[in-house]
């Protein structure tokens, strides 16, 4: 008899950590819908801006824009862009736009067709490498700005990191 006990307590637990386990696999399923839709974001070189320079000490502050669309009919919201920031043809530096520590309520909220321009602060150093370019930027000349990084765009239930490689 204790047997029979023993085997319908052990079957029940069997039972119950399967319909967890299906559960879950159910949530990382469900979740992981909206994934293409995600994935379908769109991004473009906004405007770049100079607003302010410090010549003794070789640094400019540029605002540098970023356009993001959202074709699909999934809202989302971007978390993250990390970016290598060009100016005619040559590396400037890095940056990143980030709303990481802000509740998703928060940020900017992507609704289907909507297209929304994200300020970055981007700090310039000049170096012998882009002295050139610190010069054409400084002094107002033709610059042509690019960038190539990465842009994390998340939903309720999921993320997508997605790489981009853009110009004006």
């Amino acid at each position: 008899m204790y047997d029979y006990l023993d085997f319908q307590r052990k079957a029940v637990l069997y039972v119950a950590l399967g319909g967890l386990f299906a559960l879950l696999g159910g949530i990382v399923w469900y979740s992981s819908l909206d994934n293409p839709k995600l994935g379908q974001v769109e991004i473009d070189m906004g405007t770049v801006k100079l607003t302010g320079q410090n010549d003794i000490e070789g640094k400019a502050k540029l605002d540098v824009g970023f356009v993001i669309s959202n074709p699909s009919d999934k809202t989302f919201t971007v978390s993250r862009i990390d970016y290598e920031l060009f100016a005619n043809g040559v590396s400037i530096g890095k940056g990143q736009y980030s709303t990481e520590d802000i509740a998703m309520p928060g940020r900017a909220a992507f609704y289907s067709g909507a297209s929304i321009e994200l300020p970055s602060q981007f700090t310039l150093t000049k170096t012998p490498e882009n002295a050139d370019q610190y010069t054409a930027i400084t002094t107002q000349g033709p610059v042509v700005y690019s960038a190539k990084g990465l842009i994390v765009v998340e939903s309720a239930w999921s993320l997508v990191e997605k790489e981009f490689n853009i110009s004006q």
